[in-house]
């Protein structure tokens, strides 16, 4: 009796696995590019990260020890944030027709005016100056003419006060088109009269009221200690985080995408249009 021979088992047809699929030239090739993405958010929340955290703050206390103005800021250059405020001493002389006034100043929750002058130094640089404030604009518009009638450009003075950065110019609102409601050395250069050299951008607010030259009525400007900030800016920290949400959606997409495929693949396998189930769907 013969055996029937056994002919070998066709091979079976499997469906491609999801880890096949990801396998695949086209994917690994989109994955290649996932990275590249995912590597440019990478270091841009690095980036961020590291501006977060200021590594070398200002020690507490270093705005009241008493510098050199020249130390702080120079002519025509901004002030950088960290010096704000800081307490500085500087000499020059008054120029009799550049005394103004700055109103809507406070002192201590009280609004009144501010006296401020030019005060041209030895290099012909000039530097504005708050010098001291009153509640009443007859005070002011009186002390401007005391302290011009006090002021020669040839005496030197001396002054300590706080180094600040420009305000800004505002516009004009009232009657008076020439009234300063902000304490801006770049809208007071254009109602002072000739200017030798630079202007500085900040402004000192000065420590004696009378400018070193006249006792005009007018009281010291309330100028405290500026608050210590924070070394950590919490807004880069939170900019840093939203890059890195980034970096980690560019491999999902990848994923998705890829998974997607594989599921389509299956379904045409299947018999099943996956057209047909899109419109379903709908």
């Amino acid at each position: 009796m013969t055996e029937p021979s056994l002919e070998p088992a066709e091979a079976l047809d499997f469906p491609p696995t999801l880890r096949e699929v990801m396998l695949r030239p086209r994917w690994l090739a989109m994955l290649a590019l996932c990275l590249v993405v995912a590597g440019v958010f990478a270091w841009l929340g690095q980036w961020q990260l590291s501006s977060a955290i200021d590594t070398d703050p200002p020690e507490p206390g270093a705005t009241e020890r008493v510098l050199e103005l020249d130390e702080v800021v120079e002519p025509g250059a901004y002030l950088e944030e960290p010096l704000v405020g800081q307490r500085v001493e500087v000499s020059g002389s008054w120029d009799p027709g550049d005394f103004l006034i700055v109103s809507s100043r406070f002192n201590d929750d009280v609004e009144g005016y501010w006296v401020t002058g030019r005060l041209q130094r030895e290099d012909a640089s000039s530097l504005a100056v708050a010098i001291g404030w009153t509640a009443s604009r007859e005070r002011a518009e009186a002390a401007v003419a005391d302290l011009s009638s006090q002021a020669d450009g040839g005496v030197t003075v001396g002054l300590t006060g706080r180094v600040i950065s420009d305000e800004g110019p505002a516009v004009a609102t009232g009657d008076d088109p020439y009234e300063m409601t902000r304490m801006s050395p770049a809208a007071l250069l254009g109602q002072w009269g000739e200017v030798p050299g630079e202007v500085y951008r900040p402004y000192l607010t000065s420590a004696d009221p009378t400018g070193g030259i006249t006792d005009a009525g007018l009281e010291e400007i309330s100028s405290p200690a500026p608050e210590l900030s924070s070394p950590i800016n919490w807004l880069n920290i939170f900019y840093a985080i939203e890059w890195a949400v980034f970096a980690g959606f560019a491999f999902y997409l990848w994923y998705r995408l890829a998974r997607d495929a594989w599921e389509r693949e299956i379904e045409q396998r299947e018999g099943i249009d996956p057209d047909a189930l899109d419109d379903v769907d709908d």
